[in-house]
């Protein structure tokens, strides 16, 4: 008997907010940001929504809203206007029984004043702020803690916690770059998924930059295999004596 497989043509879909590309079985909230659609993984939904995206299916209603209270108030100046043209001025009325008393001169309302022109006022451009550049440590190890230091503040942790709860503890490399002096990777993987990150120590203001991720541990090599660092409960990273 033939054994059957099984090809799933389920595209790759990546968060627009933290770049994580969601797991098999995820399904990404959809938000509307500068007119186009964005996908958001449950872990960043209020940091899309205190960001000012809005989440598809509230937008409509919001902007229906917005549009019935346009066609029902109007300006103030068309409401104005209107109720003068619906209410004309008349002539005194002229008494029958006087025709000594001359007949009411009707008086034309002046026209409408024009309304003011906007203020414009100028649009204050901060200056940019200069890139901050540290002093890179020259000792591997020293290499290390500061790259593990940089990805605990950053909102990585909450990641790896995610993943955690789902696939268990994960083993974690830290290596600094043997080509470029101020880059280190962070490797942190599962017997299912892997992702590389990576900090610039000259640029530790930059954050933490994912460059690659994987399903199949034999897509790595033996050095980032060797874990010389630990997850905790929260995802902080700590360097472990190897």
């Amino acid at each position: 008997m033939t054994p059957r497989q099984i090809a799933t043509n389920q595209s790759a879909v990546a968060c627009d907010v933290c770049g994580r590309t969601l797991l098999r079985g995820e399904v990404p909230a959809v938000f509307l940001a500068g007119g186009a659609r964005r996908s958001v993984c449950e872990l960043c939904t209020p940091r899309a929504a205190h960001e000012g995206w809005i989440r598809e299916g509230v937008g409509d209603e919001a902007l229906s809203a917005h549009q019935r209270r346009r066609d029902r108030g109007g300006s103030l100046f068309a409401r104005l206007r209107g109720r003068r043209n619906g209410h004309p001025r008349h002539p005194a009325p002229v008494d029958a029984e006087d025709p000594a008393e001359p007949e009411a001169e009707l008086v034309e309302p002046p026209p409408p004043a024009p309304p003011p022109a906007p203020v414009v006022e100028p649009v204050y451009e901060p200056p940019s702020e200069p890139r901050h550049v540290h002093a890179i440590p020259t000792n591997a190890d020293m290499k290390r803690q500061r790259a593990v230091d940089v990805f605990n503040t950053s909102d990585r942790p909450r990641t790896v916690a995610a993943l955690a709860r789902s696939l268990g503890t994960p083993f974690v490399v830290v290596r600094p770059s043997e080509t470029e002096g101020s880059i280190v990777t962070i490797l942190i993987g599962w017997e299912l998924c892997w992702y590389r990150y990576e900090v610039d120590l000259a640029d530790e203001a930059a954050g933490v930059r994912q460059t690659a991720q994987g399903d199949e541990l034999s897509e790595l090599d033996s050095a980032d295999q060797t874990p010389n660092a630990a997850a905790g409960e929260r995802g902080e990273l700590q360097l472990v004596s190897v």
